[in-house]
């Protein structure tokens, strides 16, 4: 498969991946995640990437703040490089497109500074079927908790476009921008289908908002 094509089914996907472990970022299936890259070991990871089939898989850890390397969950999603950009003091900005969910079968042992791993992804293969992505979600009850969680946060939401936009991107979009803690956000990345993802996120905001002490981030 050649580096512009999209893939087509999951054997056009790669068995092992380089992953980037981070707690609370999501990438989800063509979601884009800007990623600010600065440790030498992703950078080297990045470079290998760009060199190959610009592919990384972005898993969370199951803990953070630790001088050993964290156990990593067992799903994450597999990112495109589709943006990237050096910087004058030897960053690179990149930006992750998201193409299928995967589970971890195996962390390799590796020469490599970053980590690697096994991926299979016949249980998400419905992440890259182009059809049935508007599937009957409850879009009104995703208005009415973002209207509500705005609400509460004081904040200012174009609506125009809320309403134009299409149901995948709108609850994608929402729950890659939602600043909740890493247990919500694998919640919503394992969520199976865009109906169970629109309900997880709904029902994460809604405990928050009940809660009267809302996350203190920002959609943005």
């Amino acid at each position: 498969m050649g580096i512009n094509m999209s893939p087509q089914h999951t054997d056009d996907l790669p068995t092992v991946i380089p992953v980037f472990p981070l707690a609370s970022a999501l990438l989800l299936p063509r979601g884009e995640l800007p990623l600010n890259i600065f440790e030498p070991r992703y950078l080297a990871m990045i470079e290998d990437a760009i060199r190959g089939d610009r592919m990384i898989g972005m898993v969370q850890p199951r803990r953070e703040g630790t001088d050993t390397p964290s156990e990593l969950h067992d799903v994450g999603c597999l990112g495109k490089i589709t943006q990237f950009a050096e910087t004058g003091d030897g960053r690179l900005m990149v930006t992750l497109t998201g193409i299928s969910r995967f589970r971890v079968a195996e962390e390799l042992t590796v020469l490599t500074p970053y980590r690697q791993c096994i991926a299979v992804y016949n249980e998400f293969s419905q992440d890259l079927n182009l059809e049935g992505r508007s599937e009957d979600m409850d879009r009104a009850g995703v208005l009415r908790t973002l209207r509500s969680f705005a609400e509460a946060n004081r904040l200012k939401i174009d609506w125009k476009s809320i309403e134009q936009t299409p149901n995948e991107a709108l609850v994608n979009a929402l729950a890659m921008m939602s600043p909740f803690g890493p247990e919500e956000k694998q919640a919503l990345l394992e969520a199976l289908t865009l109906k169970a993802r629109a309900d997880v996120l709904i029902a994460i905001t809604e405990i928050e908002l009940a809660r009267g002490n809302g996350p203190s981030t920002s959609l943005q």
